[in-house]
């Protein structure tokens, strides 16, 4: 889901550079408010992407000689 931190990356970007082009402040604290919320999203797809590699990952098997 990489792809998916990306794309919330990039609207996070572009809210930020709204917010600077903003003239009104209240538009400009709409833009802060979005990408913060955007911001927040991503954060939260990596924790759950690195949650599923540790589940996902092979186990390891211990390499103990049976006689």
């Amino acid at each position: 889901m990489a792809q998916n931190t990306l794309t919330y990356r990039e609207h996070a970007a572009k809210a930020r550079s709204d917010a600077n082009e903003a003239v009104l402040d209240n538009v400009r604290e709409r833009c802060l408010r979005a990408e913060a919320a955007w911001l927040d999203m991503a954060v939260r797809q990596e924790r759950v992407d690195a949650a599923r590699a540790v589940r996902e990952a092979p186990k390891a098997i211990p390499l103990v000689p049976q006689d």
